[in-house]
C-alpha cells in the first residue's frame, strides 16, 4: 500500500472513530424533508441497513457509534480497492 493511501486511510479511520461521537442526533436534510412531507411513514427499504442510525444493533454504548464508523470505512476501502483492481485489469 502506498504511503499516501495509508495516510488517508488512517485519517479516515480517526475521523470515523472519534468525530462520529460528536455527530448530531437530529435528522439529516433528507430525513427531515421526508418527515415534513409524510413520505417517511410510507417509505420502504429494499435492503435492511447493517448499521441503523449509525450504531451497531447489539451494542448499547458510545463504542457502537465509533465501531460503526470504523467498520464502514473498512468496508468502503476494501470494496473500492477490489473494484479498482477489477476495472484496472480489464483496461490493460
Amino acid at each position: 500500500m502506498k504511503s499516501q493511501v495509508k495516510k488517508w486511510l488512517i485519517a479516515s479511520l480517526l475521523i470515523a472513530g472519534i468525530l462520529s461521537l460528536f455527530a448530531s442526533s437530529h435528522p439529516d436534510g433528507f430525513e427531515k424533508a421526508g418527515e415534513e412531507t409524510g413520505y417517511i411513514e410510507t417509505a420502504t427499504a429494499l435492503l435492511a441497513s447493517p448499521f441503523p442510525d449509525y450504531t451497531i444493533p447489539f451494542m448499547d454504548s458510545w463504542v457502537s457509534n465509533s465501531l460503526a464508523g470504523i467498520i464502514g470505512v473498512i468496508i468502503t476501502y476494501f470494496l473500492f480497492t477490489t473494484l479498482g483492481k477489477l476495472v484496472g485489469r480489464n483496461t490493460r
